[in-house]
């Protein structure tokens, strides 16, 4: 163990107390954008009856899809440029900046005095800039993190803000089922306190304690990286509505532009990235072996857990809450409740996997972690569509508990792999993988779901409607009505039945109407065709997650960079070349 005054990773640790006040303060700043993620999820339905719009109305589900997925589309694009820039200028300016940008656009939410359209219109563009925020902060909080404490420590560091990063999107889930009923901006205000109090604190005691090399933007690496990414996460958000006659939007031409031109535009930013002096990332870094498998690890479960929390909501919200009494207005407020066991498993294994990554590596907790998720996904699919709770309980209880195996040590390698002036740009790139892997998740589970729906559901529906005597014509029109509209009014927390009815149940004899749109029917009706597609997505999830075990397997020894060195860094240029072989294997 070096000593106090030793020079470590090329910079001088800061004294023991402030490692914990950056702990601390960057745990609030993830906690609060992450919650803030979360808790509009279930508020949404809230959220639209206060501006007075249907989301589910033709026309209006763009608006439902951009305020739900585009704080995470903005985040997933500027993480990067934003963790080069804290390299750059400082990693806490750029924090204590988020911070603020975080609570002004909370404060203009809650503020919002506009009506049907132009609310939403309004809400989604204040979701974007509250984006910006939340990606300063999670740009740089990591880094801030490495830089306070010493290599031996991180993992206990890592494991508990990953606790936050995890848990507070399940926390938001309650939050928002309890403050939306009462008032909708109640979503957004409950951030403006935490936000005031993390800014005013986070500029009183926070330092730069890292290596900041001064260089120029790259403004066509930063360009062409936004334009490439934005386009491709565009694509997948449109891919999820119906197009012409399919039920889903994957062959719409605009859709194939962004999907295919933006992947072009990627394949043009690493090229320019390769020829620039300073380039906003360096691609060198993926040679080091720590650093790549560790991402790729990350994308790949992000890909399994990303989708995933919305199939679960969806399946206690549209059929198991209302199964067991529960009126469809009530089901976002109790998912959230009967999902707590999958934070319980997050709180018990993160940050006692992250103290034992310090001393053991992170190769074989991440990769157990992921294997433990796997099995946890094939258990899911040997459930029942309607399951008995506590098996159900104790199946995500172990997901989670894979999953908070897996996420600080991980997090804690790729990390200690990093030269000490690339850990922003490092951490940023690690969270776009992540962020952008989720809402490739969320296209991928969705698009399962709907095409195992498709091949059901309409028949599904034809037989049971016309068998309570619903006219054919009517219950022809009803089946042939894209499967998405009934998982969305599902997830919002709409009465499913009555969405797809529409007009033609004021025609219904009233014990017609009040059996269809009651809380069995249309569970009873879509729980065969839900299954179907609930196993090819859990499928998919427990190959992601096989795949990202062999990705971890593969991340070498306990690795850090420039363990026990005492000479100053490297070049920049140098830098990611001499990590191939300089840097130094503990174990």
């Amino acid at each position: 163990m070096p000593g106090n005054g030793a020079v470590v990773d090329g910079q001088r640790p800061p004294d023991d107390r402030y490692k914990w006040v950056a702990l601390s303060n960057t745990t609030l700043g993830i906690l609060m954008a992450v919650l803030n993620s979360s808790i509009v999820l279930i508020a949404l339905p809230d959220i639209f009856r206060g501006i007075g719009l249907n989301p589910l109305a033709p026309g209006n589900t763009s608006y439902l899809l951009w305020l739900l997925m585009g704080f995470m589309v903005v985040t997933a694009v500027l993480v990067v440029s934003l963790g080069r820039i804290g390299d750059m200028f400082g990693r806490v300016r750029m924090y204590n900046l988020g911070f603020a940008v975080f609570t002004l656009f909370s404060i203009l939410l809650a503020a919002c005095w506009l009506h049907g359209p132009s609310a939403a219109l309004y809400l989604i563009i204040m979701r974007l800039g509250q984006g910006v925020g939340g990606a300063l902060l999670m740009a740089n909080s990591s880094a801030i993190l490495t830089d306070a404490f010493p290599a031996d420590q991180r993992g206990l560091a890592m494991g508990i803000n990953n606790v936050a990063l995890i848990a507070g999107s399940f926390i938001g889930l309650i939050l928002g089922g309890l403050l939306a009923p009462i008032e909708w901006r109640l979503v957004f205000i409950v951030s403006v306190p935490i936000g005031l109090f993390g800014t005013v604190w986070a500029y009183l005691k926070l330092r730069d304690t890292g290596v900041r090399r001064r260089s120029r933007i790259d403004w066509w690496g930063n360009l062409t990286f936004a334009a490439g990414l934005v386009m491709i996460l565009v694509g997948i958000t449109y891919g999820l509505l119906p197009y012409g006659g399919h039920t889903m939007g994957w062959t719409s031409p605009f859709v194939l532009s962004m999907l295919f031109g933006g992947v072009a535009v990627l394949v043009g930013f690493c090229f320019l990235e390769t020829r620039i002096p300073d380039p906003m990332f360096r691609l060198g870094l993926f040679r080091i072996r720590a650093f790549a498998a560790g991402n790729a690890a990350n994308l790949l479960a992000a890909l399994s857990r990303g989708g995933m929390m919305f199939i679960i909501i969806i399946w206690l919200q549209g059929i198991w809450l209302p199964q067991h009494g529960y009126d469809f207005s009530v089901t976002p407020l109790w998912a959230g409740i009967y999902m707590l066991p999958l934070t319980a498993g997050f709180l018990v294994s993160g940050p006692a996997s992250g103290v034992l990554a310090d001393r053991f590596g992170a190769r074989p907790f991440a990769t157990g972690g992921l294997v433990l998720a796997a099995v946890s996904f094939v258990l899911l699919q040997l459930l029942p569509v309607n399951f008995g709770y506590p098996t159900f309980g104790a199946v995500i209880f172990l997901n989670g508990l894979g999953m908070g195996m897996f996420g600080a040590p991980n997090q804690t390698g790729i990390m200690n792999s990093l030269p000490p002036d690339q850990r922003g740009a490092g951490a940023g790139m690690t969270m776009t993988f992540m962020s952008s892997a989720q809402v490739l998740s969320i296209g991928i589970f969705f698009t399962l779901m709907i095409l195992g729906l498709a091949a059901t559901l309409p028949g599904a529906l034809l037989h049971g409607l016309t068998a309570q005597g619903v006219g054919v014509s009517v219950a022809t029109r009803v089946s042939h009505l894209p499967p998405v509209g009934s998982l969305f009014a599902a997830f919002l927390g709409y009465n499913p039945m009555a969405e797809l009815l529409g007009p033609a149940a004021h025609q219904l004899p009233s014990h017609t109407l009040a059996y269809l749109t009651g809380r069995s029917f249309f569970p009873r009706l879509i729980s065969g065709p839900f299954g179907t597609g609930l196993h090819e997505a859990f499928d998919f999830a427990f190959g992601a997650c096989l795949v990202g075990a062999v990705a971890s397997v593969l991340r070498g020894g306990r690795y850090i960079h420039g363990h026990d060195q005492q000479e100053p860094p490297f070049e920049p240029a140098q830098q990611a070349e001499a990590e191939t072989t300089a840097g130094a294997l503990v174990d």
